[in-house]
């Protein structure tokens, strides 16, 4: 793609999912825009073997928008970073279509491997603020992760996962992750399992408090049956 129309297709971008841009002037102003054009000419340097000139280019990037993107990470069209301050994309990071990252997210490594160190993130992903997404595994297309997830493994397409760690609390979404980003409602299974716990808390102090009263009314019984003997 030429560098006019990578430029349309980022406006287009960003126009289409940030609700608070009213006009393609103001996008030259936003963090993601920036990021990605410093990003861009970062990683075609690099792909040419100009690693200093790409880690400068990047590194100016950074500095201007607080987004660090390594530019040997591999990024497809569509992508869109919301806000963005603190977000890092590690080396050899792979990112598909259509995907959106919010602010402080971490797709890095456990700083133990070599060669392949970073995550796989597929085609319509969604990934919440403050998401750490730590190691050399995929994310499954359609996918969201919640705000402030930890996660250390693969996720299967299509699923939704929260918590630290990460566990997947959703499988098969019907709804595309950009159509459903409602960040306060997530599920949350640490809250459903204390929920549970009390449920079958509650069900087996009932059966006790029954049990005693079983008790009480046979020895009742039995004194009687005692009594009434000659």
């Amino acid at each position: 793609m030429g560098f006019i129309k990578r430029v349309r297709e980022e406006i287009r971008v960003i126009r289409e999912r940030d609700p608070a841009i009213h006009s393609s002037m103001e996008v030259f102003l936003y963090p993601s825009f920036k990021v990605m054009m410093h990003y861009r000419i970062a990683h075609r340097l690099y792909l040419g073997g100009h690693y200093f000139l790409a880690r400068w280019v990047s590194q100016r990037g950074v500095r201007k928008t607080g987004i660090e993107i390594h530019p040997g990470a591999e990024i497809g069209d569509g992508f869109f970073i919301d806000h963005g301050n603190g977000v890092i994309i590690g080396e050899t990071t792979i990112i598909g279509n259509n995907v959106t990252l919010y602010q402080g997210v971490t797709l890095g490594g456990t700083g133990k491997e070599h060669g392949k160190r970073h995550p796989t993130i597929e085609d319509n992903v969604m990934i919440s603020a403050g998401a750490k997404i730590l190691g050399s595994f995929t994310i499954g297309a359609n996918s969201k992760i919640g705000a402030g997830s930890v996660v250390l493994k693969a996720v299967p397409p299509n699923s939704t996962v929260v918590g630290v760690p990460g566990r997947v609390v959703k499988r098969h979404n019907t709804e595309h992750p950009r159509d459903a980003m409602d960040h306060a409602n997530l599920p949350d299974p640490v809250r459903e399992d204390i929920q549970n716990l009390q449920a079958s808390n509650s069900a087996l102090t009932n059966r006790l408090l029954e049990l005693e009263d079983m008790v009480t009314w046979l020895r009742r019984e039995l004194e009687r049956a005692n009594k009434t003997e000659p």
